[in-house]
């Protein structure tokens, strides 16, 4: 028997066991399905990439420890702040229409209180987002808290650094949580000045060859920052120099940040707490991490996190029932459009019934493969009367859900499988009159900025690119 026929009959018996292992998972029928066709395609790049990446089986393992500390740290939080309101039916005269259906479902599925005392102030893009970043850090007395998926070595990313070292340098506590797949080209000694004065900084799920494991899937595209325990910052901006628009390959970045005053900061810390007891081991329990809030504001928000330490895919859950339940319009914007079998059910259902649902999508990829996989879904909904827009003025990188009229959801969550079922993601969810009206203007000028693309025009496109779609629309359960 020769070399290359010993080598053929091993990787067959291989690839037929690990097609028998990913039948045995009982996973999502599309990502099975999708595995199986990269193995079938591709049997020595797929062996490799299912053992690296596709495997779930250490997904319990990983984070039972994770989770029972989440479940500590969060009924802490709910026995010490009695102002949060628990009880749905206290707000009996307000739960109609989509606030009657989400929150008590992100009660439940998130663990997520909704909170009265708030005040939000949206942020647009990289000047007004990293300017009020800069001002709240350098104003902090007590603690800073940062997780971020990706800090790059940049003229936007030193100056946070800096400032950050400064008020290490004062006696406020600063600690930052990066997570290791999205600051892999981060030089280990980016930090080094604020560890050396007292920073602690600590990476997400270190991974290294050859021991990737399923750690290499599960990724912290969390963006937050809590100072004080009274000034929270969430939404789609990572650090780095392109979210300023100083990319020439990405030009203009068109992106929403939050930040948010008031108890929806105790939500954003606990989450924070949680993470760093995962990463860190230190438990950071004292009531000086939830200080008490002034009146702030009226505004309801609830701010719910998710990821493979989760019970329930509570944002998943939340965008399937907000464009479900919603009567007049569903705005969303998003990089990636890649969803699953029940958020595509949702919108088209929600198009066909009369619902206004339009979608920003960049024009040009910062991702080829998840560029053509999103629009692989084009026609589907295009044929359901969803209105689909490009961006022409840059890139479009802000997670914006705007229903009817008073729900904005706001976040680091893309419209993807991937921020469903496999990151840890973070949301803040809106019910507000009046921060609606004004994502509503923001989305109309978003509007004025692109292009809709029509069933006709897309009908027309290239034969070259109809093939990428549907290739890349395959892979898309394991995006």
């Amino acid at each position: 028997m020769t070399f290359w026929n010993l080598f053929t009959i091993i990787f067959t018996i291989a690839t037929l066991a690990i097609s028998i292992l990913i039948l045995s998972e009982n996973r999502n029928p599309s990502s099975s399905l999708a595995w199986i066709f990269i193995l079938i395609l591709l049997p020595i790049v797929g062996i490799f990439l299912y053992l690296y990446i596709g495997q779930n089986h250490k997904k319990k393992k990983t984070f039972i420890k994770k989770s029972k500390q989440d479940y500590r740290i969060l009924s802490y939080l709910l026995k010490q702040q009695a102002s949060f309101t628990k009880f749905v039916n206290l707000f009996e005269e307000q739960m109609q229409g989509l606030k009657g259906k989400l929150i008590p479902l992100l009660m439940y599925n998130a663990n997520s209180p909704i909170t009265v005392n708030n005040r939000c102030k949206v942020l647009q893009n990289g000047d007004e987002t990293f300017g009020a970043i800069l001002h709240a850090i350098k104003r902090a007395e007590h603690h800073i808290h940062m997780e971020y998926f990706i800090i790059k070595d940049s003229e936007i990313g030193r100056k946070i650094r800096d400032a950050l070292v400064e008020r290490a340098k004062a006696g406020v506590e600063v600690r930052v949580i990066y997570d290791a797949v999205g600051c892999w080209k981060l030089d280990k000694n980016f930090f080094g000045e604020l560890r050396r004065v007292g920073g602690k900084v600590v990476p997400f799920l270190p991974v290294s060859f050859p021991f990737f494991g399923s750690r290499l899937n599960y990724r912290n595209h969390r963006k937050i920052l809590i100072v004080d325990g009274t000034t929270g910052f969430l939404g789609g901006l990572n650090i780095g120099d392109e979210y300023l628009g100083k990319s020439e390959k990405m030009g203009f970045w068109r992106d929403t940040h939050l930040k948010i005053e008031g108890e929806a900061v105790y939500v954003i810390q606990a989450i924070f707490l949680m993470d760093w007891f995962f990463v860190k081991g230190e438990e950071l329990d004292d009531p000086i991490y939830f200080p008490r809030q002034g009146n702030c504001g009226t505004q309801l928000v609830q701010v719910a996190s998710s990821g493979p330490d989760s019970q329930w895919e509570s944002i998943h859950q939340a965008y399937f029932s907000a464009i479900s339940a919603a009567s007049k319009r569903i705005f969303i914007m998003s990089p990636y459009l890649i969803p699953d079998e029940s958020i595509m059910m949702a919108l088209k259902t929600a198009a066909i019934r009369g619902v206004d649902v339009r979608i920003i999508l960049p024009s040009e990829p910062d991702h080829r493969t998840v560029f053509w996989a999103s629009r692989s879904h084009f026609k589907e909904l295009l044929l359901a009367g969803v209105r689909i827009y490009e961006y022409q003025k840059g890139f479009v990188h802000g997670k914006v859900i705007l229903a009817d009229d008073d729900f904005v959801s706001i976040g680091t969550a893309n419209l993807d499988i991937r921020s469903f079922h496999l990151n840890f993601e973070i949301n803040a969810f809106i019910y507000d009159q009046e921060l609606s009206e004004e994502m509503l203007f923001n989305f109309i000028n978003d509007f004025r900025h692109s292009k809709e693309l029509t069933l006709t025009e897309y009908r027309k496109r290239p034969i070259a690119n109809r093939i990428k779609e549907s290739l890349m629309r395959l892979f898309s359960p394991i995006l």
